[in-house]
Order: C-alpha cells, then sequence, then structure tokens
C-alpha cells in the first residue's frame, strides 16, 4: 500500500537538498506507522507516564542522565533564542529531561516534550526520537516528514547514544519550530551524543588501560579520536564510535579481538613505551593498514599504587568489575546493582531474594569480589548445625559472610544467630540469600521477626528469567563463557524455543541447557534442535518432522506477539529481547518472511 501523497515539505535553510538515504529512512518510517494502524489526522496523545513510571525511569537513567544534563546546557547555549527545545529520552523514547526557550515551552508543551512523554515511533509516529531509535543512527525529520499532521511545525534532529557494549544508552534530540531549521543544529547533537558516549566510556573503563588514537597525531584527546578501553590481559571490552569509523569495524567484531590481534601490540608495549609522562604518541597500523598515532592511559584506583611492569600483564583491579558483567540489558537487573552499588561496603546487611537458579550466589559473590578484601565464608543454613554456626561467624572477621538460604535455617539456630549477630561477631559484610520473600516466613511464624530486621538492610529480587528482557544478550554472553573463540551461533528454531520456554529453573538451567547443547555440537559453529538436551526438547516441542516451514514461521510470529506483549507495546523493547532488528519484528508482523 502506498502512503497518501504529502504535501511538499517546506523548503530547508539555504534550499539545501535532502539525501537518497534521508528519505529512504523517512518512507520506511511511514511504511511502519501506516503498518502499526497510527493516525495521521487524530489528536495524538500527549499523555505522559504516571508520576510512579516516571520515577522509575528517571531512577534506571540516572547515570545517563548524569553524564548528559551538563552537555544539554552546553548544547542549549548553542541554540538559544531559536525557539527550539533539548531533550533527553531513555531506550525506549520516555522524555527523562528537557530543557528550552521560554517562548517555544507553551507551544511545545502541546506535543508533550516534558518528562514522561513518549516518543516512540508506535506512540507518536515518524518523529526523529522515535525513527533514530529505530534506525539507531542520527536522524532528522522536518516538518510535515512528520507522520502526525500535529507535528508538522516541527523540525527535530535526533542522535542515539551506545554504551561501550554497543547496547542502546538513549537519543539526545533538539526539537524546535520548523522556520527555526539550521543545517548545523544535527552536527551540535552528534558531536554532543559522543560527548556523552565517550564520558560514559570512561567511567566504565576508569581502571582499565585506555589507548586513545587518530590517522593525525593533532586529533588525539578530540571528539574525532578513537577510544579503546583494554583489560590487563589484553582483551577489548569497550570501544567509542571514533574507534569504530577508524578500523571500519562493528562493535561485535572490534570484541573479538585482543589488543595484539588488532593492532600488532601488546599491553606491555604500551607500558613500556609510556612509562614516561613525556613519551611521544606510538605508530600503530590498523588491520587495513592505516597508520595511527595513539597514546594509552592507566589510572589505579584510590588507594592502589599503579604498577607498571615490564612483563605484558597490567595488574590493575577494576573497581565493581564483577558487578558490572551481571548486567546485560535487564532494567530491573541494572537498577539491582546500582542499588547494591550504592550501600554494599559500608556496613548495610544485604538480603538477596530470588527463586531457585536465578543467580542469588553469583550476586553474592560479585559483591564480595568489588566491595571486600577478605576471605568468603559460605554457611549452607539448610543444613547448619549449631557448632557450624558458631564457627562460620569466628572466620569472618574484616571479610564476607555468606548465610545462604537463610530461611532454612532451624529456629533454635535463628536464636543463635541472633545473639552472635548482636555480639558484632561477623566483620566487613553480611550477605544473606533465600528462594522465598523472608518477610512471608515471619509472617507465618516460620522466622523470627527480630532476626529478620537484621539481616534485611537492603533487600534486592533477583527476577525469574521468565520475566528478563535481555534473554538474548544473556544466552550470547554463556556461549562466549563457555566455549571461548568459537563464535557459536544458534539456529533460528533453537532462539524460537528458547524465547518461549517457560525456564523452571531460571539462569541455571539455561546455563545447563547451553553447555550441554555445546559438547553434543562438537565442531559444528552452529547449534540446532538436535543438540538440546532431550528433556528440554521434550519441555519445548516444535511441530513434528513432516510440519511445514509455515508452521516455523507461526511459531516466530507467536514468540514476537508475545514479547510484544511482554514489553507493553514496545517494538524496540521487545526486539531487543528477541535479538533482532526492529525491522524483522515489523515484517513478521505483517506476515512477510
Amino acid at each position: 500500500m502506498r502512503l497518501p501523497t504529502r504535501a511538499a515539505t517546506p523548503p530547508l535553510a539555504g534550499g539545501l537538498k535532502l539525501p537518497e538515504e534521508h528519505l529512504r529512512i523517512i518512507e520506511q518510517s511511514h511504511q511502519r506507522c501506516l503498518a502499526l494502524g497510527v493516525s495521521r489526522i487524530e489528536r495524538p496523545d500527549i499523555a505522559p507516564v504516571n508520576a510512579a513510571q516516571l520515577a522509575t525511569v528517571r531512577q534506571r537513567n540516572r547515570r545517563l542522565h548524569a553524564h548528559a544534563a551538563p552537555v544539554m546546557e552546553m548544547l542549549h547555549e548553542q541554540i538559544v533564542r531559536s525557539q527550539s527545545m533539548v531533550v533527553l529520552t531513555d531506550a525506549s523514547g520516555i522524555v527523562i529531561h528537557s530543557i528550552g526557550d521560554d517562548d517555544f515551552l507553551a507551544r511545545a508543551s502541546k506535543v508533550a516534550l516534558q518528562p514522561g512523554a513518549v516518543w516512540s515511533e508506535p506512540a507518536k509516529g515518524t518523529n526523529a526520537i522515535g525513527t533514530a531509535l529505530m534506525e539507531e543512527a542520527p536522524t532528522l525529520v522536518h516538518a510535515d516528514e512528520h507522520y502526525l499532521h500535529a507535528h508538522h511545525f516541527l523540525t527535530c534532529s535526533a542522535a542515539p547514544m551506545l554504551d561501550p557494549r554497543g547496547q542502546l544508552l538513549g537519543v539526545l534530540d533538539v526539537s524546535g519550530d520548523h522556520r527555526s531549521y539550521h543545517p548545523h543544529t544535527m552536527a551540535l547533537v552528534k558531536m554532543s551524543a559522543r560527548m556523552i558516549e565517550n564520558a560514559w566510556l570512561a567511567e566504565d573503563s576508569r581502571h582499565l588501560l585506555r589507548l586513545h588514537f587518530h590517522g593525525r597525531a593533532e586529533f588525539i584527546g578530540t571528539l574525532m579520536e578513537g577510544i579503546l578501553a583494554v583489560t590487563a590481559d589484553g582483551r577489548i571490552v569497550g570501544a567509542n564510535r571514533g574507534a569504530l569509523e577508524q578500523l571500519k569495524l562493528s562493535g561485535a567484531s572490534l570484541r573479538q579481538h585482543t589488543l595484539a590481534s588488532l593492532l600488532g601490540s601488546g599491553v606491555g608495549a604500551l607500558v613500556d613505551h609510556f612509562r614516561s609522562s613525556l613519551a611521544p604518541p606510538l605508530q600503530l597500523h590498523a588491520p587495513g593498514g592505516a597508520l595511527l598515532h595513539a597514546v594509552a592511559r592507566f589510572n589505579a584506583p584510590e588507594g592502589h599504587a599503579l604498577r607498571m611492569p615490564a612483563a605484558p600483564a597490567l595488574a590493575l583491579p577494576a573497581a565493581d568489575a564483577a558487578l558490572a558483567r551481571l548486567c546485560t540489558g535487564d532494567a530491573r537487573i541494572d537498577t539491582l546493582v546500582q542499588q547494591l552499588r550504592r550501600v554494599a561496603g559500608q556496613g548495610v546487611p544485604l538480603l538477596i531474594e530470588g527463586e531457585t537458579g536465578t543467580g542469588k550466589d553469583l550476586l553474592a559473590q560479585a559483591v564480595h569480589a568489588d566491595f571486600s578484601r577478605g576471605a568468603l565464608v559460605v554457611l549452607r543454613c539448610a543444613s547448619a548445625t549449631s557448632e557450624s554456626l558458631a564457627l562460620s561467624p569466628a572466620q569472618a572477621p574484616g571479610s564476607t559472610l555468606l548465610l545462604d538460604d537463610v530461611d532454612a535455617l532451624a529456629p533454635p539456630l535463628q536464636a543463635q544467630l541472633l545473639a552472635l549477630l548482636q555480639d558484632g561477631a561477623p566483620g566487613a559484610a553480611l550477605l544473606c540469600t533465600t528462594r522465598h520473600p523472608l518477610r512471608d516466613a515471619v509472617a507465618q511464624g516460620r522466622f523470627r521477626d527480630d532476626l529478620f530486621h537484621r539481616l534485611a538492610g537492603l533487600t534486592v529480587t533477583l527476577p525469574p528469567l521468565r520475566e528478563r528482557s535481555d534473554l538474548p544478550a544473556l544466552v550470547r554472553r554463556l556461549l562466549d563463557q563457555l566455549a571461548p573463540g568459537r563464535a557459536l551461533q544458534l539456529a533460528p528454531e533453537v532462539r524460537v524455543l528458547l524465547a518461549g520456554h517457560g525456564w523452571p529453573g531460571n539462569v541455571r538451567q539455561l546455563h545447563n541447557v547451553l553447555r550441554t547443547a555445546i559438547l553434543m555440537a562438537g565442531s559444528d559453529h552452529v547449534i540446532s534442535r538436535e543438540h538440546l538436551p532431550e528433556d528440554f526438547a521434550a519441555e519445548s516441542p516444535l511441530p513434528a518432522a513432516t510440519a511445514s516451514i509455515q508452521r516455523l514461521h507461526d511459531l516466530e510470529v507467536d514468540a514476537i506477539r508475545r514479547a510484544v506483549a511482554s514489553a507493553g507495546g514496545n517494538i524496540a523493547d521487545a526486539a531487543r529481547r528477541l535479538g533482532v532488528s526492529r525491522n524483522t519484528v515489523y515484517r513478521k508482523l505483517r506476515g512477510k518472511a
């Protein structure tokens, strides 16, 4: 179906002609809006998310807001009195923060550029924010290129922001009256987005080696430079846009390299060269042979001396490294980790709740690894005795005491534990895990309320795997951990099975399924259904061998529809959960192969 003919777009300042790629992006966006049934003429829904939802979104994106706010102020200074607003959204298109000209605010409120407004394509049609999220690329939407007639008075320039691992953080946008359009606006937005991305990368890699480089030495230290974050053993764990552009590699391809395989130089050689702060830039060669000028920078954590070994091993401990590895894109996990970072190491008892297999022990070990210098002493409460309970706190001074399945502790031992804790026996940290909400056990009379209040300084709950939005990323990480260097892939039918499974055993079950599949795959590079454990295949049946390919297509569409429903209709979020592109989601929902 063709779209209705649009009125001529008001000409841009200076009579600039829009490139064909821009026209293609706008046309594709309009086709998506048509497929979604978005009305062009009805009054748009300008209601923001409710106060509780906005508070959750802002809490989840506190770090993004902290990095973006000062950059937004500088950007606004560059466009002041242009009847425009600077807008920051999260990865789903919800406005987190906006600033702008007073004389534009009244009119802008009609199109909801205030915090809490939703600017995804399904909510607002073709617009710079929503379309930039779909394309994951800087996007200009001018005047009647907006799908909704109510937005034709706007001109909007937006740039998405990615973290060092390529995950979408949000969008930075400048929206204003279409008569105020200036070709420099998009350039300013893109530069500002890079500043935010680089600040994020600098914070993530503050205790790693960072390699700053460019083909021209004078560009080192500017927004055009490339930056790589490198571990002590030479693995590349992060990169900015400048690095990807100069090396002509995707983020995923880049992270398959070590520093030595990419640029022909190991960590030790860099340490030796830059032992002196007066050392000149080092000349390195990119994979295509291009000459690069590079400077290495590294900082030790507070209280640690920087070690500069001649051997290629830079032993710098990375703060929050263990907790950071648990974040693969699920918002609840990210929020939980942020909460733990604020209180861990401060003497606050931590209670970790969650179903069997959700990773409670792994989370406790990560907290210990990041915030304790002593040993981890573990007491399995289900099999604890009076003697083992008395011994555990005695072993823990200056270390971490982990009480595993604390809800299973027998009533007499609960009294003994309370007395030990009141005597101040444990040292630096006290962690507890439980499969069932401990407050319920208190209400049922199975657990002492005074002990509960002693243990639950901060309570966090790990979500079950069936409720997490990061299954594709989690699968990718487990495959890389279980089969390093093999770059294993999943067959389409296996992706459907994993996405549609209920996962009663949670992450532990996923780990075991993938480990078995990897062993069964042997030297194959693609894991197919025949490689999966038989009991798992029985729990997740596909059509019989005689079933048609159309049935597999139906399963894929069903999985996509369930993912979209689970994501509250957010196509971008559903696509990330499934590990596919947004265009794939739209195509499948429209019934195309």
